[in-house]
C-alpha cells in the first residue's frame, strides 16, 4: 500500500500509510530488546508538510498547551479533536493493530491482568466507558531553544503501553537538534539514555510508562520516559499518536 500522500486539502480523505512495507517482525525483537524501533519512512514527505501546515488552524484541535506554564520544558503542541483528520483516523487504528499482540504479552509477562481487544474501536469504548473521551493525538511544535521534558503519557486509568511519535520535519533542514530521547530506569541502577535518530517521515514506537526485561531471575519492569532534546535552530513538528484517550 502506498505511504500517506495528501497535503492539507486532502487530509479529510481516506488515506494509504506505509505501515504495510513495515518489518514487524523486526520491530518487535526491537522493542522487546530496547523498549523502542524506528519505523523508517512511515509517512510520505507531502503528507508530513501537511500534517505539519495543520498547526495553525485550531479548528482542528480541542486545547492548545504551552509547556514552560506547567514545567513541562519549552515548545508548545495542541490535541486533536474527533473527528481527527483522515491520515491520523486510519493510522491509529491500523498501528494499534499491529502492536496490540506485543502490548498483551508484555502485560502478561509483567503480571499484570489487563488484556486489550484486537479492535482499536473496542479498547476506545472501555476508554470512554470509564471517562476518558477526550482524543489524545496530538501536534507538537518546537522553535529554537525549546525541549521536551522528559515525561511518560499516561491520561488515566486505562493506558495502552506503547505509542508512536511521527517526526514531520527533516533534521538539518528545518531544524537542528531537537533529537528524541528515551532513558530507562531499571531497579537499583543509574538510568540508561537514548537517543532515537529519525528522518522526516519517520516514526518511533516506545513504551509509554513500563516494559518486561528478562533477568537472570525471571523478568521485571523497568521504567520508561521519554522527551526532545534542546532546539538548536529552526523549527520542528512531530505528531504523537496515543492510543488511549484522556479524561
Amino acid at each position: 500500500m502506498a505511504r500517506l500522500t495528501h497535503a492539507v486539502d486532502h487530509l479529510a480523505a481516506p488515506a494509504a500509510t506505509g505501515i504495510d512495507a513495515i518489518d514487524w517482525a523486526t520491530v518487535e525483537r526491537e522493542l522487546d530488546a530496547g523498549g523502542c524501533a524506528v519505523l523508517p519512512r512511515l509517512v510520505a514527505p507531502d503528507a508530513c508538510r501537511g500534517l505539519a501546515a495543520l498547526y495553525p488552524d485550531d479548528a482542528h484541535f480541542r486545547s492548545r498547551v504551552v509547556m514552560a506554564r506547567h514545567g513541562f520544558g519549552r515548545g508548545e503542541y495542541k490535541y486533536f479533536s474527533y473527528p481527527l483528520p483522515g491520515p491520523i483516523a486510519e493510522l491509529r487504528p491500523r498501528l494499534y493493530a499491529q502492536l496490540v499482540a506485543v502490548a498483551n504479552r508484555w502485560n502478561a509477562t509483567m503480571g499484570i491482568d489487563v488484556q486489550y481487544p484486537a479492535d482499536h474501536a473496542d479498547f476506545l469504548a472501555r476508554c470512554h466507558a470509564a471517562g476518558q473521551t477526550r482524543p489524545t493525538p496530538l501536534l507538537l511544535q518546537y522553535v529554537e531553544g525549546d525541549y521536551n521534558c522528559l515525561h511518560q503519557d499516561l491520561y488515566g486509568e486505562h493506558v495502552f503501553p506503547l505509542q508512536v511519535a511521527i517526526l514531520l520535519s527533516e533534521p538539518g533542514r528545518d531544524f537542528e537538534g531537537g533529537e528524541f530521547v528515551l532513558t530507562e530506569q531499571r531497579p537499583r541502577m543509574q538510568s540508561r539514555a537514548e537517543v532515537v535518530p529519525l528522518r522526516q517521515g519517520d516514526a518511533v514506537v516506545f513504551a509509554v510508562h513500563h516494559r518486561p526485561v528478562q533477568g537472570t531471575r525471571g523478568s521485571y519492569r523497568v521504567n520508561m520516559r521519554h522527551g526532545v532534546s534542546r532546539l538548536r535552530a529552526g523549527r520542528r513538528h512531530t505528531l504523537g499518536v496515543i492510543f488511549h484517550d484522556a479524561k
